[in-house]
């Protein structure tokens, strides 16, 4: 989907910017970084676009009016006269400032870029890169002196082979919130302030979405929700999860009649299942449609999160990854419950 063989940085500015909360301040970077070694721009290019597989696509957002987004609104600026590129990298970083107000988001570098020559979907154009390093690593430099011995000291600085944050802006689909692309390595730590409250965007309404969100929605029916309402064992509940996973994997087109009906089977589960389906896009704002093509990328990424594991006390777990016809569950005469598994041979 992105191709960066042929990728140009014709522009780059870095600021500080730290955390608010703890007024940490920023500072504001005077001009455009100057790079005249290709060695050490080629670095900048592989530490800052090797994350991006490009899979998942976000657009800017915002619930009143488009226009009101910041970083949409400066990348557009950028995009339409490219001599405002320092102002407006100065307006993206005062208003990192002001979204890193979360105590554990932490303070860094922010890098601007223009970005020429960047293929999307086969399509050459540009694009805008912000890049915010955190993390900052210890380096032993070994140094030979000139009478035939080493000198050893260690500096701080970045590791190129993680980036903390990064965000691509492809000059593409202006009228929906561009093209999106985002890293977020520690997201976890600093409740997504880099995606919600900076950048402001929601998941892009292609093919990748729709598949990523319906095996989400039915994953939560089955693992939260099933269990309320029917009489059905973990195993039972792994089973459907299987079973959802291959509806996607042998189909190459999504139709939500025709997957209830193969998954589900019974009228009542269904009847269930279209009600929560229902209510979850209600309360999350998703728009879903009931017949799209499938993305394989996105049933790749999900079937990692179904977990198909039987967890029996703490003396076994059983994987289950085929039909539940194998597996029977039963009571012994003394109340100790049992499962009985068929196979026809050890692999």
């Amino acid at each position: 989907m992105i191709d960066f063989t042929s990728v140009e940085l014709p522009k780059i500015s870095t600021h500080q910017v730290g955390n608010k909360l703890r007024d940490e301040g920023i500072k504001i970077s005077s001009d455009e970084v100057y790079i005249d070694n290709g060695d050490t721009k080629a670095l900048l290019l592989k530490y800052f676009l090797s994350p991006f597989t490009g899979n998942e696509t976000f657009n800017f957002h915002n619930p009143t009016e488009l226009g009101l987004n910041a970083i949409y609104t400066f990348s557009k600026r950028i995009f339409d006269d490219p001599s405002q590129f320092q102002q407006n990298s100065i307006e993206i970083a005062k208003h990192l400032y002001e979204a890193s107000t979360h105590p554990k988001v932490s303070g860094g570098e922010l890098s601007v870029c223009l970005l020429n020559n960047c293929v999307l979907n086969g399509v050459s154009g540009n694009a805008i890169g912000l890049f915010k390093s955190e993390v900052k690593d210890v380096f032993l430099k070994f140094e030979p002196t000139t009478n035939s011995n080493f000198r050893i000291k260690h500096e701080n600085g970045v590791n190129i082979g993680k980036l903390d944050k990064g965000c691509i802006i492809f000059n593409a689909e202006m009228e929906t919130g561009f093209q999106v692309f985002i890293i977020d390595s520690n997201k976890a730590n600093d409740t997504q302030y880099w995606k919600e409250d900076f950048l402001s965007i929601r998941p892009s309404s292609d093919n990748y979405h729709q598949t990523k969100s319906f095996l989400s929605i039915t994953k939560d029916y089955v693992t939260k929700q099933l269990a309320e309402e029917f009489e059905v064992s973990k195993a039972d509940q792994i089973d459907l999860l299987n079973r959802s996973v291959d509806y996607f994997k042998t189909h190459e087109t999504f139709d939500k009649e025709t997957f209830e009906n193969e998954v589900f089977t019974h009228p009542e589960m269904i009847k269930s299942f279209r009600s929560y389906d229902e209510q979850f896009r209600s309360a999350s704002e998703m728009e879903l449609s009931d017949n799209f093509e499938i993305s394989s990328h996105a049933v790749k990424k999900q079937a990692r999160v179904f977990k198909k594991i039987l967890k029996l006390d703490k003396n076994f777990d059983i994987y289950i990854h085929g039909s539940k016809d194998l597996i029977e569950k039963g009571v012994e005469n003394d109340g100790r419950k049992f499962y009985k598994i068929y196979y026809t041979e050890e692999v």
